[in-house]
């Protein structure tokens, strides 16, 4: 993995992938590389740079020439970074060139195979298995070539091709990995994310697994790995080029924790049914009779969608009074799960794409069950996959940590769990509380974002910290667990969560004035069991910044927040905390919207 980009039409080809890697550099690399080639001049030309798209296209040479290409910014699975492991990768005889996202699990086996015959292989990667296979294949045309290579590999892929021999094409294949097409006048474009797209076209068409394409500059043909046609219509994207802009801001972080009054109005736009005091959610695909069939939720995601999806449960079990619980789709896919099929499956990512939840829907489908999807992306794999679902609305996230659609999708649930709460036995009377909850939530982020300089002063504080500690009962915990995750993914602190019932069971040995602790202290039933938890903490000497509802007096530093509906607290009260991991990270000058080692779709094991 990470970015895939490529066009043909009659542009100068190089500035357009530049722009377009550039597009994707959210996706989290540490090398890039560029191939082009023209039917006039079909011999491919070649750059490649480890770092920064910067890098690569510093390497550019003036005289760069082509109408037709393919680029990439690799994020390392197999080989350290370096030139040599970046894509593209060219054949012996430099006729083949391939971009590659996704994991190739045989590529050991195939390049013994491949070096017992005598080739020689250049990097470590498991994508040059593939340029070798193609190039030694045994067909006529560039399509059959990478067929009869895709059918010995195995593992994860989504692949652009070119071939000097064939100057007036790509060929692209998708297997677990995204790859969309962007259909111009004359023109044509694949990506492995539409951000890399909008910018010139908004008619895309997202491939099958399973489902390879031939664009041409005045057309494409969709078609399986076995060679049978398939009908693609394009669809039109909702998002603009305008919304991958900073729009004057630092970071795209800071951008996007500041988008989030407004996230929030749009997943709830439309949706809301005062009249019976419930919401409207046509993408389910359920109706009444087999809301009320369910028995249990099981909820699935990976990384912040997990915690999402921890503060879901709880909405569910709370207004459905349906039991309801969350786990990493990357541990059940794995355990043999009893499948049952009074349990409604929901599985969530901001991308639409993660591995892991992908891999646990389709799973899940093999079995019988119903899967519904929480997911950003309109038209994205698990969209596809599963039964029904709720879109989030957030918008393009950018950076590489989630903050608006963590919040978006939180939303989503609540909305979901006042659906099927209505649908079973909430009254009228609390469906309409929290119907006037989720309206205040947009005002209520707008107060808590202008408190933005006092949090700042705070993070300049914790920035020296070595080691934090989160805590939070019930509600509060996956708060905790979010917050934990923020400030060590972009501010490279190291960070625990624990439930505020377990510091007995072992964190108070942790305790000491060199060791911060984060309080998430709601006003709610459990508020003086937390004040205890901080009683414990002081004694020892710690240091505490509670995040509450009221100033509380054993915390050395109180973030105040709104008020809103008891089951809907954990929505607003880790904004806060979205910020003191941003201004953490500042102070430390990390690369905030590209934290080291990671990646925004995270689409390989």
């Amino acid at each position: 993995m990470c970015g895939i980009v490529g066009y043909i039409g009659k542009r100068d080809v190089a500035p357009l992938l530049l722009e377009g890697l550039q597009r994707l550099e959210y996706r989290g690399y540490d090398s890039a590389g560029i191939v082009v080639s023209s039917p006039k001049t079909p011999a491919l030309k070649m750059v490649k740079a480890k770092g920064r798209v910067r890098d690569l296209e510093a390497k550019v040479p003036a005289r760069f020439k082509g109408t037709t290409g393919i680029a990439h910014t690799r994020w390392a699975t197999h080989g350290a970074p370096s030139d040599v492991n970046a894509h593209p990768h060219l054949s012996a005889d430099s006729k083949v060139a391939v971009v590659h996202n996704g994991i190739i699990d045989n590529a050991a086996d195939l390049r013994r195979k491949l070096e017992a015959d005598g080739v020689e292989f250049l990097s470590e990667t498991d994508t040059e298995v593939l340029t070798h296979l193609i190039a030694r294949a045994q067909a006529d045309k560039l399509e059959d070539k990478v067929r009869q290579a895709l059918h010995v590999v195995e593992g994860t892929y989504g692949i652009a091709v070119m071939h000097a021999d064939f100057p007036d094409r790509i060929v692209v294949a998708r297997n677990g990995s995204p790859v969309v097409l962007g259909i111009g006048e004359k023109e044509m474009f694949v990506a492995s994310d539409i951000a890399a797209l909008v910018a010139h076209t908004r008619q895309i068409v997202t491939l099958d697994d399973g489902e390879m394409a031939t664009l041409k500059a005045d057309d494409f043909r969709t078609y399986t790995t076995e060679g049978t046609r398939t009908t693609a219509e394009p669809t039109t994207v909702e998002w603009e080029a305008a919304s991958y802009d900073m729009g004057g801001h630092d970071t795209y972080m800071h951008k996007e924790i500041h988008e989030q009054a407004d996230a929030v109005d749009r997943v709830l736009r439309g949706r809301i049914d005062d009249r019976f005091s419930t919401v409207h959610l046509g993408g389910l695909n359920l109706d009444a009779r087999e809301a009320r069939q369910i028995r249990r939720v099981k909820i699935l995601g990976c990384g912040t969608s997990y915690h999402a999806g921890m503060i879901g449960a709880q909405m569910i079990e709370e207004l459905a009074r349906i039991p309801a619980d969350a786990e990493p789709a990357s541990e059940f896919r794995y355990r043999n799960a009893v499948v049952d099929p009074d349990t409604l499956y929901i599985a969530v990512s901001q991308s639409g794409e993660t591995y892991d939840v992908l891999a646990a829907v389709q799973e899940l489908k093999r079995k019988g069950a119903r899967v519904l999807g929480v997911v950003n992306v309109v038209g994205s794999a698990i969209a596809r996959e599963a039964d029904g679902g709720v879109y989030v609305h957030a918008g393009p996230e950018v950076c590489v940590v989630s903050t608006k659609c963590f919040t978006n999708t939180t939303v989503a649930f609540a909305l979901l769990a006042l659906h099927l709460g209505r649908t079973r036995d909430l009254s009228v009377r609390d469906g309409k509380r929290i119907i006037e909850g989720l309206r205040k939530l947009p005002g209520q982020i707008a107060e808590i974002l202008a408190q933005e300089e006092e949090i700042k002063k705070l993070a300049d504080e914790f920035a020296e910290a070595r080691s934090m500690l989160f805590i939070g009962r019930v509600r509060g915990y996956p708060v905790a667990r979010e917050a934990s995750l923020k400030l060590k993914e972009v501010s490279y602190i190291h960070a625990e969560a624990y439930p505020a019932s377990e510091l007995k069971h072992g964190p108070l040995a942790l305790i000491e004035p060199a060791l911060p602790t984060v309080a998430i202290v709601p006003d709610d039933d459990l508020l003086e069991k937390n004040r205890a938890a901080l009683e414990e903490i002081k004694a020892r000497h710690g240091q505490i910044l509670a995040v509450a509802h009221q100033h509380q007096e054993k915390a050395d530093r109180t973030i105040v927040v709104p008020k809103n509906e008891a089951e809907l607290d954990p929505i607003l009260m880790g904004i806060p905390l979205q910020l003191l991991a941003y201004y953490t990270a500042k102070a430390l000058g990390r690369d905030i919207d590209k934290p080291r080692n990671l990646a925004k779709s995270v689409t390989v094991e």
